[in-house]
């Protein structure tokens, strides 16, 4: 059963008047984990100083420390690095997203399956604070705000979203700065769609898909463990379907079975974690430094890949990195720690040849 809470903020996640949202979230957190994902801004030139102005706002506004999970490409990172990355938000019990580009977002998260590292902070009463152009990806289909706002789409098509509300029972899509007039004459409501392109993306989308709007400056919470949704900040909330409208309006509280639909089907069981495994979240330090823990952490990783069936962890991200690891040790001259990279791997239940294309593994069969 989910018990956790997930505040969709429409926007000004560092403004003054967020602060008292942020706080009545942080408040009922013991032993806090919060974490605040780049991935978003991480095609820009100024992520760290974007990374810095988050974590300077939470220290002397919410005299917090955030943590900055640093992820902003996909393909660059190596197997072991989006392993990591996953583990590292799933230990988390505040997860903070927000500025920079929906899309962006999406092409990096949507093949690590992230929806089910998501799922898992809420499954473990955890809250998610997800902001503005993060916030556009956890819906069924994400709206690609910058291709038609900035780079001018005649023609804007949904990209698939992570649908992590609809994992959750709630069939919509979420669109963020919806009282937005910073376009004075140019409509730029909707999160500067304008009307026109949104009931054009609207009519795109399949029957029972809803829109969940949320003013700037403003938070819809979503409380599974109540089974509420409440609105708090400056404006409202807003939830379109088949031509209706209803609005939440601010310092209300909506039962969340108003908004489901009955027919969503169960989600998915996610898959089994790293943390779940029993397996360290060091595994990249532990497997090069060796010892008896590198082992049995491999060994471990083993036993659940061997174990098939729903939910088993695929041991080759893992396995993959600790190689690679491997490769770079011998290509640096540190033999010996290349072979006790492989020994390691060897003694865990992996058999390794080294061949003139390179390295191939494979899980020991038990004879």
């Amino acid at each position: 059963m989910t018990r956790g809470v997930l505040a969709l903020l429409g926007s000004g996640e560092t403004a003054p008047g967020m602060t008292k949202i942020h706080r009545e979230l942080l408040e009922p957190i013991v032993n806090l984990n919060a974490v605040n994902l780049d991935t978003a801004y991480g095609f820009q030139l100024n992520v760290p100083q974007m990374s810095e102005k988050l974590e300077e706002y939470f220290a002397t506004s919410l005299n917090v420390t955030l943590t900055t999970l640093h992820f902003p490409s996909y393909e660059r990172a190596t197997p072991l690095e989006r392993a990591l990355f996953k583990e590292q938000v799933r230990q988390a019990n505040y997860v903070f997203a927000g500025p920079g580009s929906p899309t962006y977002a999406l092409a990096q998260w949507a093949p690590l399956h992230f929806a089910d590292d998501l799922l898992h902070v809420l499954d473990n009463a955890g809250t998610l604070c997800i902001s503005s152009a993060a916030s556009l990806t956890l819906g069924a289909f994400t709206a690609p705000v910058y291709e038609i706002y900035k780079v001018g789409d005649q023609h804007p098509q949904w990209r698939e979203g992570l649908n992590l509300l609809g994992a959750l029972g709630l069939n919509c899509v979420v669109i963020p700065h919806f009282d937005n007039n910073e376009g004075g004459n140019y409509d730029t409501r909707f999160c500067y769609l304008g009307e026109p392109r949104l009931l054009e993306l609207e009519s795109q989308l399949p029957n029972g898909v809803a829109t969940l709007g949320v003013d700037e400056h403003t938070a819809v919470i979503l409380d599974f463990a109540r089974g509420t949704l409440s609105v708090k900040g400056r404006a409202n909330g807003y939830w379109r379907i088949n031509g209706e409208v209803l609005v939440l309006k601010n310092d209300t509280i909506t039962d969340l079975r108003e908004l489901r639909n009955e027919s969503t089907a169960p989600r998915a069981t996610p898959p089994v974690s790293i943390r779940d495994s029993g397996l360290p979240v060091d595994l990249a330090e532990v497997a090069a430094a060796g010892g008896e823990a590198g082992l049995e952490a491999l060994a471990r990783l083993v036993q659940i890949a061997s174990t098939g069936g729903e939910g088993f962890i695929n041991p080759a991200p893992l396995v993959e990195g600790v190689l690679s690891a491997r490769v770079e040790a011998r290509a640096q001259g540190q033999y010996e720690l290349a072979d006790h990279l492989r020994d390691a791997i060897v003694k865990a239940g992996i058999d390794v040849q080294d061949t003139p294309s390179g390295t191939v593994w494979s899980l020991r069969s038990e004879n």
